[in-house]
């Protein structure tokens, strides 16, 4: 429980989850106070973070207050007294920087991390929505190409997100499982399959087929001719066709999910375009029709959508087979009567920005109420992602070549490497920690955001690719993975290095003077008490880039204050207390934030 006075509420806040909140009405107040008629609302509005060195800062011309700038921060100023939660003020040109009360910043912060608990950062402002979280994707029997790992990655740091923000989120990998590929891959089969091979390693016999067969093709036209006539049977539901897709889709899946494990990541669906019902095809092609959307060209059925400058959207090819906006599109329809979700987020690259917004305008052409709720979370190509001799790689290549290096990096200190427990483990968390955030680091694009697919030509957007560095990635120093890994680590050894600390009083009987004297002390605390707002801020954006700042900002913070604020050695226990449990909040919140980027912190390295 707070020991702060009451505060008025204010919409949109909460402080018993954010006690940041708290400190901001309590400025907003005495600045709504002294500058009548604005209003508490406008003037929490204008409290921001300030620069290094200050806590916030309230930008005065934005109020658009009549009177000078001066004369505004003077009448602020002059009704201003110190107390709980604000110790001082002072105006510097157009703004006013608040500082907090250091005392109650440091206190109330670790008391919510200790009463919340593992639920500190999270909030209800999805209060009980519910989001399907379409991600990563891979299309079965081709293994799982690097391409596919920032879908995957993305996604899986927006459902933890919008988790921890109160929705009820349901992750989908929509698998590409049908097409005229999978005719391809039958012929192929004949000739090439093995059935002792399919059952070793499905993914990769099947797509080493598909390479083989693929040759084929280039010297004998008829092989394609063979495939497209196999997947009309499929699409006709011939059972002899379907008996053995059936078998590669499931086998497929298995491996996949034996991949997404090594990664954190875990799905509540998996679809596909398969899955789509005939029914929901014809439904959403004879609503088009119906609608008179639909142009008849040369046999084959498209959509102009050139006023809308999207160009022309195929949904049904001349011999009669479904494409896969048409499957887009009957999914989505099957998905709404189904889950009658609040909203639906496709994780897909921007290589594809063209189609998505084809799919997303034909929706709304549609006059599909829903079509509003549907989100694009695009973003670039990773450039250079290869194994460093220079080869294109799968991913179980990367996490591979990762683990072995990182294995390396760890035997080199032969006590520490002893006192860890399964250093093949260890090693393959700090590689996939490492690709994880390098890609995660990078912002994927510039605000404003959404809505702006509609049309492609006006979209502000700017879509960054990243190159992958290994040099970067593999170091335990820097903004990197390992480093991430290592601060945990570290915090998680206090505890084993003092075992007569633990278990900590109750936080009304430790005595936390000793921290309000440092400003190492201060500034970890104050990062801390950040952490319910980067959450808040990362579901606006859908970046997990601000999340990875944060924890690096904390890890830095940490870093510098080991050489001060001592914990073994200290004589003084109240003392050792007061930082055990700086420290132990520290690790706590630490592991929350990279649990949300699905890393798995480590204990030891």
């Amino acid at each position: 429980m707070s020991s702060l006075p009451s505060v008025p509420p204010v919409p949109g806040t909460d402080p018993s989850s954010c006690i940041f909140d708290a400190f901001r009405i309590s400025i907003a107040k005495r600045v709504s106070e002294a500058l009548e008629p604005l209003t508490l609302e406008q003037a929490y509005a204008g409290v921001d973070y300030g620069k290094k060195g200050e806590d916030f800062t309230v930008a005065l011309p934005r109020f658009r207050l009549p009177g000078k700038v001066d004369e505004l921060a003077k009448k602020v100023i002059e009704k201003f007294q110190a107390d709980d939660f604000v110790a001082s003020v002072k105006h510097d040109k157009a703004f006013l920087h608040f500082q907090l009360n250091t005392q109650s910043l440091i206190r109330e912060t670790l008391n919510q991390i200790h009463t919340l608990g593992s639920q500190y950062g999270t909030n209800t402002s999805g209060n009980g929505k519910k989001v399907i979280i379409e991600y990563s994707s891979p299309n079965i029997a081709k293994s799982f190409h690097v391409g596919h790992l920032r879908s995957t990655i993305i996604g899986a740091f927006l459902a933890n997100v919008y988790k921890t923000c109160g929705w009820e989120v349901i992750s989908a990998n929509y698998l590409g499982d049908w097409g005229t590929q999978f005719g391809l891959i039958a012929v192929g089969f004949e000739k090439y399959g093995s059935q002792e091979e399919l059952e070793k390693d499905a993914i990769k016999h099947l797509f080493d087929i598909y390479v083989k067969i693929n040759k084929d093709a280039e010297t004998d036209p008829e092989v394609k001719v063979e495939a497209a006539k196999f997947f009309r049977r499929m699409e006709d539901g011939d059972e002899s066709a379907l008996k053995n897709w059936r078998e590669w889709r499931e086998l497929s899946v298995k491996k996949y999910e034996a991949e997404y494990d090594r990664l954190n990541v875990h799905f509540d669906l998996y679809l596909g375009e398969s899955m789509v019902s005939q029914k929901s095809i014809d439904t959403a092609i004879k609503r088009l029709e119906e609608m008179g959307l639909i142009d008849d060209h040369e046999g084959a059925k498209l959509i102009n959508l050139e006023k809308h400058k999207l160009g022309k959207a195929v949904v049904r090819k001349k011999d009669g087979t479904s494409i896969y906006l048409t499957r887009d599109i009957g999914g989505a329809a099957e998905r709404y009567e189904k889950y009658k979700f609040d909203k639906m987020i496709y994780v897909i690259s921007s290589q594809q920005d063209l189609h998505v917004a084809q799919f997303f305008k034909v929706l709304e052409l549609m006059e599909y109420p829903w079509a509003k709720d549907l989100v694009h979370v695009n973003y670039g190509l990773v450039q250079g992602m290869s194994t460093r001799k220079g080869t294109v790689v799968f991913l179980n290549q990367i996490i591979k070549e990762a683990t072995s290096v990182m294995h390396e990096q760890m035997q080199k200190n032969e006590e520490k490497y002893k006192a860890v427990e399964d250093p093949e483990m260890t090693s393959e968390e700090l590689g996939i920690t490492g690709v994880k955030i390098q890609d995660m680091a990078a912002k994927r694009y510039r605000l404003p955001l959404y809505p702006c697919l509609f049309v492609i030509s006006d979209c502000p957007l700017r879509i960054n690719n990243y190159t992958f560095n290994w040099d970067r990635m593999l170091t335990f120093e820097g903004d990197t993975g390992p480093y991430l890994q290592y601060a945990h680590v570290r915090l998680a050894s206090i505890g084993r290095k003092n075992p007569h600390l633990l278990p900590l009083p109750s936080p009304s009987q430790i005595d936390i003077t000793t921290l309000t004297t440092s400003p190492h002390a201060r500034e970890i605390a104050f990062l801390l008490g950040t952490y319910p707002d980067v959450v808040k801020t990362a579901l606006k954006t859908h970046e997990p880039s601000g999340i990875v700042t944060f924890a690096f900002r904390l890890s830095h913070a940490i870093s510098s204050a080991w050489e001060t604020v001592v914990v073994k050695g200290e004589e003084d226990i109240e003392k050792a207390r007061a930082r055990m449990w700086l420290y132990e909040s520290a690790k706590d919140v630490l592991a929350a934030s990279m649990r949300l980027l699905s890393i798995r912190p480590l204990e030891r390295m």
